[in-house]
């Protein structure tokens, strides 16, 4: 008996070390862990792109200097979060998903851990790859930019050759594409596309064969169904649905980002009229200037003497933008129920219809808003930049063209289709605005700019424009985009008469150079990244 009970005590010993309510490989749901990828994934989109759109003036940067823009402090989350989530989940997901004929998970899971790498490399340069993820190797070192790209463009071709497999289940529950494998290749293939243009500057060659390739293949995302976005809900709490950006800022106090001057200026007044996107992307909680030096302290002071007659200051409109001018580091007065605020789109806010009242708690669309991750517009002004500096094929007027339609179409869809369609509809009759004339109108001004220029480089700033102008709520391709062109040219500079070098890149994480003997922090935020060999000077 106590040779049996022994045994008993040394079987049921060794049982007590599986503990029966944690998730395991034996045990994980491909269905909940891709969905946990697919969340972590919007949230890195968010993080990634945040200093981006700091940096490209279509937010406000509160610091003085590039280098805190980018401190080390600012991406602890971001990098945990792609490391520690995302590529730990893929990497527990994929050899499952192949060996159960899980097709289309295993390809989803592939297009967004390239993507996350192809991120990573584009903010901070060399990163840990070959040895990351090693549960017994706590010291990884980083691979080189360029490699950490090739092994990307790898794994997007493996995810395309996942979706052409026939699946032993679809992925219904999939959030970006409802499981649409076509969708997801023409996704991959514009991923493909954004990275092989970032290598234009350093690799022409590859990038022009790749590039020629994508638009023979045809797959590139073209119609509005194939927008590689995530949608957000308008549930408050339990859990909260809502875009980041709007719950920032719709509550009773407002609060939230300062929109940055120069951004709201180029929209309101580099044409002839305010763009037609305008009332989509901001909305204004007072329609008056204010006059009071207590409410914005810089109405009485004299335009910096480093600003050029063209650059804005303080205030970018006569009709109430209020926002914050280029590294704006100034502590937060009680405005919060006055600066402009995220509009309707994409933070699903609402729709300015010169009502001029402050923001509240669940107004508007409620947060139903989108990440703009990779839309066909932005295809289209990539592809006529490829196709003005590389030659890929296209005639660069006519794909500036259409991604600007795409860029109004897109955008005018998406907001009426919100609760906010029978206000835009009210305005519009009572102003006698025709959305199709005025799109027209703006068409006819940018096609008129771009035949009258005289060089292919000032040909590509009206590409490069019209694209910044596009990319409202996506920071990753708006910093892209400004690192490989340095374009728009005209960009306002910086409040303190030197800022330091603009950040071509950010600086490593805290948690990972202090937890990492191989890690060795940059110098200085003003280093490149690998496919990024512009002059420091054409950068504000």
């Amino acid at each position: 008996m106590l040779a049996v009970l022994s045994l008993l005590a040394s079987s049921c010993s060794l049982d007590l070390l599986d503990n029966p309510n944690a998730v395991n490989v034996s045990n994980t749901d491909m269905h909940y862990l891709l969905n946990r990828i697919e969340l972590d994934y919007a949230s890195h989109f968010n993080q990634m792109g945040d200093s981006g759109m700091r940096l490209t003036r279509m937010l406000n940067q509160g610091t003085a200097f590039y280098d805190n823009a980018v401190s080390p402090g600012t991406f602890d989350i971001a990098w945990t979060n792609a490391y520690a989530n995302i590529m730990t989940d893929v990497k527990t997901l994929i050899p499952i998903a192949e060996t159960s004929g899980f097709f289309i998970h295993a390809g989803i899971a592939r297009t967004i851990k390239a993507s996350v790498l192809l991120n990573l490399v584009d903010g901070f340069g060399d990163i840990p790859y070959s040895e990351a993820l090693d549960i017994v190797n706590f010291n990884p070192r980083t691979d080189p930019g360029a490699s950490v790209y090739e092994a990307a463009l790898t794994i997007l071709d493996e995810a395309i050759a996942n979706f052409e497999m026939t699946p032993r289940s679809g992925a219904p529950g999939d959030l970006y594409y409802a499981g649409n494998a076509a969708n997801w290749i023409s996704a991959a293939n514009s991923l493909k596309l954004k990275a092989l243009l970032n290598l234009r500057l350093t690799n022409k060659a590859k990038a022009t064969a790749g590039i020629a390739g994508l638009i023979a293949d045809g797959r590139l995302i073209a119609a509005s169904g194939q927008n590689f976005q995530f949608k957000f809900g308008s549930n408050l709490t339990n859990p909260d649905t809502r875009h980041p950006r709007y719950a920032d800022q719709y509550s009773p106090s407002g609060g939230g980002d300062y929109q940055a001057n120069h951004y709201m200026a180029a929209l309101y007044a580099s044409k002839s009229f305010p763009d037609p996107r305008i009332r989509y992307y901001f909305y204004r909680q007072t329609i008056a200037n204010p006059t009071d030096v207590n409410a914005l302290r810089c109405i009485n002071d004299r335009k910096p003497a480093h600003y050029s007659a063209s650059d804005v200051y303080c205030l970018p409109t006569p009709v109430g933008y209020w926002g914050r001018d280029h590294l704006n580091d100034e502590s937060m007065p009680p405005d919060g129920l006055l600066r402009t605020a995220w509009g309707l789109y994409p933070a699903g806010g609402l729709y300015d219809n010169d009502a001029g009242r402050a923001v509240s708690l669940g107004a508007g669309a409620g947060g139903a808003g989108i990440h703009p991750i990779m839309l066909r517009s932005y295809v289209d002004f990539m592809l006529a930049e490829a196709a003005l500096t590389l030659g890929t094929g296209g005639i660069p007027r006519e794909l500036l063209k259409s991604a600007i339609e795409k860029s109004m179409a897109d955008i005018r869809s998406f907001a009426l289709a919100t609760i906010e369609n029978a206000k835009i509809a009210e305005f519009e009759t009572a102003k006698q605005i025709v959305w199709a004339d005025e799109v027209t109108s703006y068409i006819n001004l940018v096609l008129k700019a771009y035949d009258a220029a005289a060089t292919d480089h000032a040909r590509l700033n009206i590409i490069a424009t019209e694209y910044w102008l596009a990319l409202y709520g996506n920071g990753v391709e708006a910093y892209n985009l400004y690192r490989r062109t340095g374009m728009p040219s005209n960009m306002q500079p910086a409040l303190q008469v030197n800022p330091g070098g603009f950040a071509r890149s950010f600086y490593y994480p805290t948690s990972f150079v202090t937890r990492n003997a191989n890690a060795v922090q940059k110098s200085n935020a003003a280093q490149a990244v690998f496919w990024d060999n512009n002059p420091a000077q054409i950068f504000k």
